[in-house]
């Protein structure tokens, strides 16, 4: 399986000579990202809306053609008559609404519609930055756990042999031995589940882009990421209840549920039209003994008004279900502004912990750097135990990972809280680019080695003559009274 995964993770990279940022991955996604072309199209379809609603006040044009083919016969005192004739017709009729109400609203909801059809282009074009940028950093982020995982197992590998060797002498017991191939091997299971993750957020970036990016730019080394502005999440939440692109379509079903009930209760009124017909009708002959050919045309115009008085309970059931989806309409809009409000106050926490977060983890890292050496040189001078080097291993390697965790989830959570509110743009995803290194595009991922101590066995070192960081000296002071007791 392990074999598997590598040739794998070799052809991923294999071939890609070319690198990417997150701009050129959002050019790729506009042009081939399937959800988002499903998107464009519902969203052209929506804006026929108004031209099918304006229809219903505009003139009606029809014409019609027929012709029939004739066979009679006549008992008349004389001999009996018969013939074979055609008869030949066609008219054109035209129908000018001049009151119908109903019409008059299913217009309005057009013109609806049609705006929000605009907003669902407006929304899958934030959708696809967000989901973009989430693929790309999803990747870096694998690529980075893979790497530091790659690291913390060769540490492991060389405690392992430290611990090997110190026991094959008598001066550590067994237990040392399997505690460290116990972490080992816990870090070869790590590897294996972190290639896999790294194919599978590779595959994701693809399908949304329709291509494959190759090597991706990170973020810059010592990248620092601005506070919302305003910092303030009240404003925020504020700004995406009215602003947010679903909780603005949601206001304007709301509206067209109210048309659609106004729509409804005109079914009760009578409608007036302008009907204007002109025709023309031919018949043939009925025998050669009596002629009967006629030809006739003639045209006639004026108002048809129509009267609706009952019609089976239809016009009153209509109403009690346009009520109906009304009352849901404005539950569904009195949602869409309270998720609305919870994304942007989530997204702001997600910012402005985020940083803190950052920095947390940057000075987090300093000091699990140094917590490994002090318990290296620890375990070579005998106060310390095979465990306590692990440990810190492992706590180092997963402080780097969270470090960049928190980094990316920075990053995407900016363009989160401006998703919320309805104002991502372009220009958003171009700020976030510019915080990456295109020329590190490629680079193998280097893990900030621990400086560990050259492999001593326990008790045979002489720290009087290494050079110490302040906090192995710490571990140096409090080793001596230790060898008193």
């Amino acid at each position: 399986m392990k074999r598997v995964l590598s040739i794998a993770i070799a052809g991923l990279f294999a071939g890609s000579a070319h690198s990417a940022d997150l701009m050129q991955a959002y050019r790729d996604a506009l042009e081939n990202d399937a959800q988002f072309a499903s998107a464009r199209a519902a969203s052209e379809a929506g804006r026929e809306r108004k031209a099918q609603g304006l229809s219903g006040l505009l003139p009606q044009i029809g014409a019609s053609a027929g012709t029939q083919y004739n066979d009679t016969s006549r008992d008349l005192p004389l001999p009996e008559i018969s013939g074979r004739y055609n008869s030949n017709n066609w008219g054109v009729q035209l129908t000018q609404p001049i009151f119908r109400l109903q019409n008059w609203y299913q217009y309005r909801e057009g013109e609806l519609a049609a705006t929000v059809a605009e907003l669902q282009a407006q929304s899958a074009r934030q959708d696809l930055i967000v989901r973009v940028a989430t693929a790309y950093f999803d990747q870096l982020n694998a690529a980075e756990t893979l790497a530091s995982i790659e690291a913390q197992k060769a540490a492991n590998l060389q405690q392992l042999e430290l611990a090997k060797k110190s026991f094959e002498v008598g001066t550590t017991t067994v237990t040392d031995v399997h505690e460290a191939q116990s972490r080992y091997d816990l870090t070869v299971a790590r590897e294996a589940a972190a290639q896999a993750d790294l194919i599978v957020k590779r595959q994701a970036l693809q399908q949304v882009t329709g291509k494959d990016q190759g090597a991706l730019a990170p973020l810059r080394d010592g990248v620092r990421f601005d506070q919302p502005q305003p910092n303030d999440m009240s404003q925020w939440a504020t700004t995406a209840a009215q602003g947010n692109l679903t909780a603005q379509q949601a206001q304007l079903a709301a509206e067209i549920a109210d048309r659609e009930v106004s729509s409804a209760r005109s079914g009760h009124l009578p409608t007036a039209d302008v009907v204007a017909k002109y025709g023309y009708n031919h018949s043939g002959a009925l025998a050669d003994i009596i002629a009967t050919e006629a030809k006739t045309s003639g045209g006639s115009i004026g108002v048809q008004i129509n009267v609706p008085i009952f019609a089976g309970g239809y016009t009153q059931s209509k109403v009690r279900e346009a009520v109906a989806l009304r009352e849901k309409a404005r539950s569904d809009l009195e949602y869409a502004r309270r998720s609305a409000t919870l994304g942007a106050q989530q997204a702001f926490l997600g910012v402005s912990s985020g940083i803190a977060q950052v920095a947390g983890y940057e000075a987090a890292l300093i000091s699990s750097k140094s917590a490994v050496e002090s318990n290296k040189l620890g375990y070579q001078v005998g106060v310390r135990i095979n465990i306590d080097v692990l440990n810190a291993e492992t706590q180092y390697y997963e402080t780097f990972r969270q470090l960049a965790r928190a980094r990316y989830d920075t990053a995407i959570a900016q363009l989160r809280l401006k998703s919320a509110a309805g104002s991502l743009s372009e220009e958003d995803l171009k700020t976030i680019n510019a915080l990456l290194d295109p020329a590190a595009a490629g680079r193998p991922i280097v893990v900030p080695a621990t400086n560990p101590q050259p492999l001593v066995e326990p008790g045979k070192a002489e720290p009087k003559k290494t050079e110490a960081a302040p906090a192995t000296k710490k571990a140096e002071t409090a080793a001596k009274p230790a060898k008193k007791k």
